[in-house]
């Protein structure tokens, strides 16, 4: 039996080792790439890109979601040709991951016009039919993307539109180049370097241990509430950064947070969520709502929102004019922090 548990210990001690030695080969290729430009030209030889026009990534439909087709540089060149392009556009592509097996992932948008290429953008329709596929909004599209291709979609929209708006140095006016990878821009004239850089906004879920408090934004679908979220302001700490949006829109003073997980979000600009649970006094819940930043706001039992959990886009379940609360999406990190506080309302409840 010992000898049988030995056995066992070491099986799993070299599956974890090996797991580990792919994400760490992984990574250490990755970072090889982004510091290495003969590296990257050569990984893009064997490489698969994802293509985007102004922003929108081109997708398929399949059945009830949408798939993100790849492209090897050969079709790239293919397809270039027939439109008149040529290579350089190439140039314009970035580095937006790699698999397990080392094959690159590269993104490219075929209709913005880039300081480093002299070719003008390529016509949607025609590429569209071309492609056999539409080039849709990233917004419009996210939720009805697998795991996979909504992490390397937003990575890539996010690291195109950064290129995009970082075209010229701010200190010199000078044009900048980027790096083949994309993983940065230099000023030729003053050898300032610029990185891609994410905006920080907490996110929260607010309780008083037997509600959470959820609101809404005119711009939100109709019917869907969500937790609060702001902006980090400069030289705040995320704590602080909690207490000052929670009290900014909704009028109330948190007692205790606790961090809970974070994630990539490329909308407006590109920002990382930071998601967390705090909590107000029982005897302070009276909500004021700032209408500058809300259209509305309540608190919610845990039975309602347990119920509006279970719901399959309610959104479309008009009843009667009206549409139903509903909550956002799975993907999205406020439907983690309230199906958290659903199974287990105490998550908020922290010791002083």
């Amino acid at each position: 039996m010992s000898l049988y548990c030995g056995i066992t210990r070491r099986r799993k001690s070299f599956w974890c080792c090996r797991l580990l030695s792919t994400y760490v080969t992984k990574t250490r290729y990755l970072s090889e790439l982004k510091e290495d430009d003969d590296a990257c030209k050569k990984a893009q030889q064997t490489g698969a890109f994802y293509l985007f026009h102004n922003l929108a990534p081109l997708l398929q439909k399949s059945e009830h979601q949408y798939l993100a087709p790849q492209h090897s540089l050969l079709e790239l060149e293919r397809l270039l040709g027939k439109f008149g392009q040529d290579m350089q556009t190439i140039e314009d592509s970035v580095l937006n991951g790699c698999s397990e097996q080392q094959e690159a992932w590269f993104a490219l948008d075929l209709g913005l016009n880039s300081s480093s290429s002299i070719n003008a953008s390529l016509q949607k329709p025609e590429m569209e039919t071309e492609l056999k596929g539409s080039f849709i909004g990233l917004r419009k599209a996210l939720f009805q993307l697998n795991v996979k291709d909504a992490s390397l979609l937003s990575t890539a929209q996010a690291l195109l539109r950064w290129h995009d708006a970082h075209q010229f140095c701010s200190r010199s006016g000078q044009p900048t180049k980027k790096n083949v990878a994309g993983s940065k821009r230099v000023c030729p004239s003053n050898k300032i370097i610029y990185y891609p850089q994410m905006t920080p906004v907490v996110i929260t879920l607010v309780s008083d241990g037997t509600q959470c408090l959820l609101a809404r934004q005119s711009s939100f679908p109709e019917g869907m509430y969500s937790a609060l979220a702001g902006f980090c302001d400069i030289g705040e700490s995320l704590e602080e950064a909690v207490r000052r949006e929670v009290a900014e829109e909704v009028g109330l003073e948190v007692e205790r947070l606790q961090y809970s997980a974070s994630q990539h979000w490329p909308f407006p600009n590109g920002a990382l969520m930071i998601a967390c649970h705090a909590t107000v006094k029982p005897g302070q819940t009276e909500i004021q709502v700032n209408l500058r930043e809300l259209e509305a706001a309540a608190w919610f039992s845990h039975d309602e929102v347990a119920t509006a959990l279970r719901k399959d886009n309610p959104s479309y379940q008009q009843q009667n004019g009206a549409f139903p609360f509903w909550l956002p999406p799975k993907l999205a990190i406020a439907h983690q922090l309230i199906k958290e506080w659903v199974e287990k309302p105490t998550c908020s409840i922290l010791p002083p």
